[in-house]
């Protein structure tokens, strides 16, 4: 019986500290920057966590522990859903945004909600033009 007593004590004393601390992280506000997981090069490398910020157009990444990397000609060039294997070291409900800049290519994995305004700060690639022209079918005289 004083078991329970003491767990029951103890569960509701760890729900006060983790309230206490929730309200704390709330009242400091809004943290700028999307929240993500970036790899450099694109495809190889770890995944690394940290925070895509976008000033003035101009969008960098800062990792949790060294250098930022700054994105200057950053282009969007492709969205997809990770790999079983890419699954296991980030979170599989995440999408990854392939990245090229001019220093080289980064692949950026955000979650769904963050995904708009990532592309947003990021811009689309055009797409190829075409090499060859259509070729032109002949019309039919009436």
């Amino acid at each position: 019986m004083i078991e329970y007593v003491f767990f029951a004590g103890a569960a509701a004393g760890t729900g006060w500290l983790m309230r206490r601390r929730h309200r704390q992280r709330l009242a400091g506000g809004p943290v700028p920057g999307i929240p993500c997981m970036a790899r450099e090069p694109a495809g190889a490398g770890r995944w690394r966590s940290g925070r895509v910020y976008a000033e003035q157009g101009a969008a960098r990444w800062v990792p949790g522990r060294g250098e930022p990397v700054l994105l200057t000609g950053g282009r969007a060039t492709g969205v997809r859903v990770p790999s079983v294997k890419e699954g296991i070291a980030i979170n599989p409900g995440s999408r990854i945004v392939t990245c090229t800049y001019e220093g080289g290519s980064i692949e950026i994995a955000v979650m769904p909600l963050d995904l708009r305004e990532l592309i947003a700060d990021l811009p689309q690639a055009d797409p190829e033009p075409d090499t060859e022209p259509a070729p032109e079918t002949p019309r039919d005289s009436p």
